[in-house]
């Protein structure tokens, strides 16, 4: 069974540079929602990949949306939620890419 560890770390984006000053629960930048794979479980900090997580689409309802990430480095995907600080435009972007990268396979 996964067992959430909350953790208070500020960090910078190593995507976009942001600084983030994190609340126990971030464990994305909400300016660009890329990720960094250093969990096992979420906040264990047990990974030792450290490859960067690019945000690959998004998925859910209006209730709750969240942003798929996938490890540049092993591969390894991770669900997180969508969050109130979140880019929405970022979001939007991740969505258009992900369903013009579909429509191209499709053809």
């Amino acid at each position: 069974m996964k067992r959430f560890q909350r953790k208070i770390e500020d960090f910078t984006c190593e995507h976009c540079g942001e600084k983030i000053i994190g609340d126990g629960y971030t464990n994305h930048c909400p300016h660009c929602l890329w990720s960094k794979h250093v969990d096992v479980n979420p906040g264990d900090r047990g990974s030792a990949c450290g490859g960067m997580m690019k945000p690959v689409r998004i998925e859910g309802t209006v209730a709750a949306y969240f942003i798929i990430h996938k490890c540049i480095k092993c591969g390894v995907e991770r669900r997180n939620i969508f969050g109130k600080k979140d880019s929405i435009e970022a979001m939007l972007d991740i969505a258009k890419n992900s369903a013009d990268e579909i429509a191209k396979r499709a053809t």
